[in-house]
């Protein structure tokens, strides 16, 4: 499966670091995790909902290949209705996934974009040394993605 992720160059792409400094949707703060989306165009979309007024410059784009007998779903009944208002509903499910090393990968549901896929990418995991990055490419945003700059 190729998955796309949005970074800033601040950490190594696949290393998690910058995920084990804060709490996420999918994880508790002092874990390392791989956030990913199954596109680019929602890859954008989650990172966009956690930026700044001003959109930054150095973000690249890093095209992923997750080796598929690493992936594991998340079986759609184990959210409870309005799951996407629970942070620590999914929390618990991210770290109990994260301290099981179940698989390497975990496909979870978007927020961002019903029906949409983001992919959790484990690097503790024995299989993270068969990620592979195929494309790495500077990441340009639309200016139409904000309001322009109020006039000085």
């Amino acid at each position: 499966m190729q998955v796309w992720r949005l970074a800033s160059g601040a950490y190594p792409p696949l290393t998690g670091e910058g995920a084990r400094l804060a709490d996420g949707r999918w994880h508790s703060g002092g874990r390392r995790v791989v956030y990913t989306s199954e596109s680019l165009a929602l890859a954008t979309l989650e990172c966009l909902v956690h930026l700044p007024v001003r959109l930054p410059a150095g973000y690249v784009a890093f095209r992923i290949e997750v080796p598929e007998g690493e992936i594991e779903s998340l079986a759609p009944g184990l959210l409870s209705p309005g799951w996407q208002q629970h942070r620590v509903e999914t929390r618990e499910i991210g770290n109990e996934w994260l301290d099981q090393q179940r698989s390497l990968a975990l496909l979870v549901p978007s927020v961002v974009v019903p029906h949409g896929s983001n992919c959790l990418i484990n690097p503790a995991h024995p299989a993270a040394e068969r990620l592979r990055v195929l494309e790495q490419r500077p990441h340009r945003w639309d200016p139409r993605l904000r309001p322009p700059e109020p006039p000085a």
